[in-house]
Formats: structure tokens, sequence, C-alpha cells
């Protein structure tokens, strides 16, 4: 079986979908888990993106003390 993610909340989304029983909800539904998702990825790309300065930065100062 399939881990869950950890930032997934299955019974938010479940009592949605069980919410939506017209076009409307599902459609909001829709745009909700692809928003969601967008800012899940936006947001890991900034931590690596920091991740990856600090590293530049700290390797720049390393090199820096060794002249």
């Amino acid at each position: 079986m399939r881990k869950q993610d950890v930032g997934f909340d299955y019974h938010r989304y479940h009592r949605l979908l069980t919410e939506a029983d017209d076009d409307d909800k599902r459609m909001a539904l829709i745009d909700l888990l692809i928003e969601e998702k967008a800012r899940d990825r936006l947001a890991a790309q900034r931590a690596s993106d920091r991740a990856a300065m600090t590293a530049y930065t700290i390797a720049t100062v390393l090199n820096a003390g060794r002249n």
C-alpha cells in the first residue's frame, strides 16, 4: 500500500469530495488541489534555492579564508 504524503490532508480532501455534489463544487475542489500542489512545489523550489545560496556563500567564505 502506498504511504500518504505528509502534506496531503486525506481526511480534508475526502470530506470535500463527499460534499462536491455538483459540477461547480467539483471544479472548485479540482482548482483547490491544483493550487495547493503548485504552492507546495513553489515552497520546495524556494527551499532548494535557499540551500544552494547557503552552500555557495559558505564555499565563497571558505575560499576567501584560504587566500
